[in-house]
């Protein structure tokens, strides 16, 4: 019970510390001092504090949207075990849910944009959704890698393996696995090279087009719904690239914390060496992800 109460209070607590972290790299890079690690939290505690603006040709579809989109990443993130600790929420074939729940979010984020009949918003929206095809067959090709090598349904069996550990005739399958997830890392979570979360241009925008008529809490409530997806991702992750834990959770909770605050920092490095890809390039990028997956699968059962 206390490890259950422990996941969710990380859970709810811990992910805008992942994006004040990656600002605050991309700012050392560039020789920048950057706002505070904690502006994040700034940030989403002004903007629930502020009035909305909402157009009067939108429904009762746009307010939902955030609102949902929350509910679903938040359900999902109650599925994913948290370093060595179980999932709060756990269930043979919990797998299929959790892909879907991001599934359903994006849905309700689109369904959003789309609701305000902005063109823009349309196009990102589309975007989206094309991306997303490529995305999702790569996070399922994954989750089947890890259920075949586990001989579990469940993500918490999954994830923490065999009680002996994997065998090392399996690290080729892991690394092929790792490489696609940290893709589908970066692409939902819209970072670079498939997405800039800090640019101001329309037509290349992605995700942040979608969300260019919300304000206030509902803004809020996506910067947060945002933060809280690149946790849950970043800890699937970790599963497979630091599996490492000590045995005593009073040591394990801040171990689990030091390496989620470590891939930020990857990721704050990657978006600081490389350039955005061109938006006809990205395709390319996420089909070698999910062949990177699929040759893991096939590595596997062959």
């Amino acid at each position: 019970m206390i490890d259950a109460l422990m996941s969710i209070a990380v859970l709810l607590i811990m992910p805008p510390l992942l994006l004040g972290v990656i600002t605050k790299t991309k700012a050392w890079f560039g020789g920048r001092v950057g706002p505070p690690v904690l502006q994040p939290y700034h940030d989403i505690v002004k903007l629930l504090r502020k009035s909305m603006v909402i157009s009067r040709t939108t429904t009762w579809v746009f307010p939902l949207g955030p609102v949902a989109t929350l509910a679903a990443v938040a359900l999902a993130g109650l599925l994913m075990p948290l370093g060595p600790f179980p999932a709060p929420i756990r269930f043979t074939g919990d797998l299929i849910l959790f892909a879907y729940l991001f599934g359903l979010a994006r849905f309700f984020t689109t369904a959003a944009a789309l609701d305000t009949g902005s063109a823009f918003e349309g196009m990102g929206a589309a975007r989206e959704v094309t991306f997303a095809c490529l995305t999702e067959p790569t996070l399922f090709f994954a989750l089947l890698v890890l259920a075949r090598m586990s001989g579990s349904l469940s993500l918490t069996g999954m994830l923490h393996g065999p009680e002996q550990g994997f065998s090392p005739l399996v690290a080729a399958p892991l690394i092929l696995v790792a490489i696609g997830l940290f893709v589908v890392l970066l692409a939902e979570n819209c970072r670079i090279p498939v997405d800039d979360p800090t640019t101001h241009l329309e037509l290349t925008m992605i995700h942040e087009v979608m969300v260019l008529d919300h304000s206030g809490p509902l803004f809020g409530v996506i910067l947060y719904s945002a933060a809280l997806k690149l946790f849950i991702l970043g800890a699937l992750l970790l599963h497979l690239v630091s599996p490492f834990h000590t045995g005593t959770a009073w040591a394990d909770w801040p171990l689990f914390a030091a390496q989620m605050l470590g891939l930020a920092v990857v990721v704050g490095v990657v978006e600081s060496v490389r350039a955005r890809l061109p938006m006809p390039h990205v395709p390319y990028l996420l089909l070698a992800a999910m062949l990177s997956c699929g040759f893991g699968l096939l590595l596997l059962v062959r």
